[in-house]
């Protein structure tokens, strides 16, 4: 384990996460995320949360589901985050609900092959390498920029492993055409797309899409926007009301 600061934060409801005080750090893309996977399927028993990170987005997704016996199984490459996740595992007293595998979701092999999953949900990083700066920081640099493959090999994998009538979740860039691009070329259909808006009167800055087998989805897809602060610059209700919905402290 590194021997760099770290901090033990609030998560969601009575839980609590171990992050790095200068690594990646869980975000309002990671809630949303959840937010939006968890509706997809309520009911869901089965999560799996492919490039896990630090675990924010999966143990999300696991609080709001109904099934208090639901499982999630975490897949991420990093050893940093491996290690800060497993112990907020432990901490929290999830080991009989959640398992971590080290591993690239890239890889078929990493999961047996009759895995499938109700809802999956991932946080592609979203800068192609050669298209910014890579961070000094190996965990920072994981989380940003496509060392480990990008939203194209997320919604593959996703596709992979999802069950029939399972959902898969995501969050990428809005205005990046791959958003929209990865799922088709995967096999996956859009069910659901929903913009957020991080201050009034600026361009979505991220997007979660909600998918499914293109086979199974016919519906018109539903769409929505979540604005984050308004011309004031404060917190909007409906932000407020998110963060309330999600027991987010």
């Amino acid at each position: 384990m590194s021997s760099e600061d770290e901090t033990l934060d609030p998560l969601i409801g009575d839980w609590s996460i171990f992050q790095l005080s200068r690594g990646h750090r869980f975000s309002t893309d990671d809630l949303v995320t959840a937010w939006r996977g968890s509706l997809a399927r309520p009911d869901a028993r089965t999560l799996l949360d492919i490039g896990c990170g630090v675990g924010s987005v999966g143990l999300c997704t696991l609080s709001r589901v109904s099934d208090p016996q639901a499982t999630l199984v975490g897949i991420e490459a990093q050893p940093l985050s491996v290690a800060l996740m497993q112990r907020t595992i432990e901490h929290n007293g999830l080991s009989e609900r959640v398992r971590l595998i080290p591993g690239d979701l890239r890889d078929p092999t990493v999961l047996p092959d009759e895995a499938r999953f109700d809802l999956i949900t991932g946080s592609p990083p979203y800068i192609p390498v050669g298209k910014g700066v890579i961070s000094p920081h190996p965990q920072r640099a994981s989380a940003r920029m496509e060392l480990r493959g990008s939203v194209f090999d997320y919604c593959e994998a996703a596709r992979r492993w999802l069950a029939p009538g399972g959902r898969f979740c995501f969050v990428m860039l809005a205005a990046d055409p791959r958003t929209e691009e990865a799922p088709l070329e995967a096999g996956l259909a859009v069910e659901e797309r929903w913009d957020v808006v991080f201050g009034a009167n600026r361009a979505p800055h991220i997007a979660t899409l909600v998918c499914g087998h293109a086979d199974e989805i016919s519906a018109p897809r539903r769409s929505g926007r979540l604005v984050i602060r308004g011309p004031d610059g404060e917190w909007t209700d409906s932000y407020m009301a998110f963060r309330r919905e999600m027991g987010a402290r």
